[in-house]
């Protein structure tokens, strides 16, 4: 049985736009070829792997299973071709880590910075996701390390402890709010909100246990970063939702109180991942076992 490296990235692509025609589009490949290809696709596997319907493709078991087998061997064609590209730049390895907004903006900063000092030969490929996603994309292989919300991990990958993430309540000094030492999500989820731009994980996050509420948050301004965010709250503009470790920071150059979120869902432990440690690139296991150093530090 043969698999050609076209067919399986435009099956990734098409499973993603849950359309062919999406698929085609993000595969640069026309409508026609793209049809064609999906069609022989499936008569060399013997079985159907996608649901056509008016509104777009679902994928089938059969669908489903080669979707993770086919992200799996585009990872590892991609981590191929970038280690050969960095041998004959000079630079002779990369790591694809993922982390959730906190993650990258506080809590792994200063661990990667040492790691690519004492590493010259490495280059990291960071980028942010939710915690959900970045199980998911451990768990396929198309990324090799992972920081995320330990309680969305599956135990089918291994982890660690990397520290605890609290989120609190940033408000301004002499706000009704700031002589509170704690509070129920419920009771401000009507408040002008100051948050991080749609994209980012934590913003998502936040917005899930929302909707749980039944509440839609009202942004009066949404920011790139929590220094930003927390100048907007001492300005009297909203309330925001921040990670701990960035309001105290924050609190030490503006005026700003911070209060503690009863909900559960405000205090997570936050973890690496990665699949199999021993499967790994030696500078991958490299950068694992320094976080890990970091973590106990």
């Amino acid at each position: 049985m043969h698999f050609d490296l076209v067919d399986l990235r435009l099956f990734a692509a098409v499973a993603e736009a849950r359309s062919i025609t999406g698929g085609a589009a993000a595969a640069n490949l026309a409508l026609a070829s793209a049809s064609a290809r999906i069609q022989g696709l499936e008569a060399a596997v013997g079985v159907a792997l996608l649901k056509r319907g008016r509104r777009g493709v679902t994928l089938t078991a059969a669908g489903e299973s080669l979707l993770g087998h086919a992200r799996v061997v585009l990872h590892d064609v991609e981590a191929l071709r970038s280690d050969m590209a960095a041998y004959a730049s000079g630079t002779k390895a990369s790591i694809v880590l993922l982390a959730n907004t906190v993650g990258l903006s506080e809590h792994l900063p200063k661990a990667l910075a040492a790691f690519l000092r004492e590493h010259p030969q490495v280059s990291l490929e960071a980028e942010e996701r939710e915690s959900a996603d970045i199980a998911q994309a451990i768990a396929a292989g198309s990324a090799d390390i992972g920081f995320a919300a330990e309680h969305t991990l599956p135990e089918t990958l291994d982890r660690f402890i990397f520290s605890e993430d609290r989120l609190v309540l940033v408000t301004a000094p002499r706000s009704d709010l700031a002589s509170r030492r704690v509070i129920d999500f419920r009771e401000v989820a009507d408040r002008d909100f100051i948050g991080l731009t749609n994209a980012t994980a934590l913003q998502n996050h936040i917005g899930k246990y929302a909707a749980r509420l039944g509440a839609r948050l009202r942004y009066r301004a949404q920011m790139r970063d929590f220094d930003a965010m927390c100048q907007m709250v001492a300005a009297h503009v909203g309330v925001a939702i921040v990670p701990e470790v960035a309001a105290r920071r924050c609190a030490r150059s503006m005026p700003i109180a911070l209060v503690r979120i009863r909900d559960s869902w405000a205090n997570r432990k936050l973890a690496i991942c990665f699949r199999d440690l021993k499967a790994m690139s030696r500078p991958a296991q490299q950068l694992v076992e320094h976080l890990r150093a970091a973590a106990r530090g």
